[in-house]
C-alpha cells in the first residue's frame, strides 16, 4: 500500500510535469509571433553643444519620439523595456553607443506613443569627436516574456547630424 508521502509526491510531480508543459508550449507559441513594429525619430533641437572642463564632449537634444511596438505583444509577453541609443563611429572606436532615454511598456495600451523629450541620460563622448559628427538613432526594444527566453530587435534611422561648432 502506498503512504501518504507517497502519493504527494507523485501528485506534485505530476503537477510540475503539467506546469513545465505548459511553459514550453507557452514560449514555443511565441516563434509564430512576426512583429512588424514602427518607429520615428526628430531631433528638434540641439538645446547646447559645449566641451566640458575635462575636454569632453557633450551634447542635449529635444526629441520626438513615435512608436508602434503593439504588435510586440503576445499573450505570453509580460512587459517591453525601450531604448534610444546614438551610434556613431570614432578613430578610437568602431562603434560607440549611447543611450539616450528609455522605459518600460507594461502592456500593449501603452505600446503606441509619442512623446516630446530631452535626452534623459547625457549624450557625452570622450575629447572632441562630435563635432559635425555624423550619427544614427537606433530604438531598441527587449521583449521579457511571462516564460520562455527573451526577444531583442531594432531599428535604426540615420541620417542625423551634429553642428560643427559649440553652442
Amino acid at each position: 500500500m502506498h503512504t501518504f508521502g507517497y502519493r504527494a509526491n507523485a501528485l506534485l510531480t505530476l503537477g510540475v510535469t503539467i506546469l513545465a508543459l505548459m511553459c514550453a508550449m507557452a514560449s514555443f507559441s511565441d516563434n509564430f509571433n512576426l512583429p512588424s513594429p514602427s518607429a520615428r525619430v526628430e531631433v528638434l533641437n540641439v538645446n547646447w553643444f559645449q566641451k566640458q572642463r575635462n575636454g569632453n564632449d557633450e551634447v542635449s537634444l529635444t526629441l520626438n519620439i513615435s512608436a508602434d511596438l503593439q504588435s510586440a505583444f503576445t499573450w505570453n509577453t509580460k512587459q517591453v523595456f525601450v531604448f534610444l541609443a546614438a551610434e556613431y563611429e570614432t578613430t578610437q572606436n568602431s562603434l560607440n553607443q549611447i543611450s539616450l532615454w528609455d522605459a518600460i511598456i507594461p502592456s500593449k495600451e501603452h505600446a503606441k506613443f509619442s512623446i516630446h523629450t530631452t535626452n534623459k541620460y547625457r549624450l557625452t563622448d570622450q575629447g572632441s569627436n562630435l563635432r559635425g559628427k555624423e550619427f544614427n538613432l537606433t530604438l531598441h526594444w527587449h521583449v521579457m516574456p511571462k516564460t520562455g527566453k527573451m526577444f531583442a530587435d531594432k531599428i535604426v534611422m540615420t541620417g542625423y547630424h551634429l553642428p560643427e561648432d559649440y553652442r
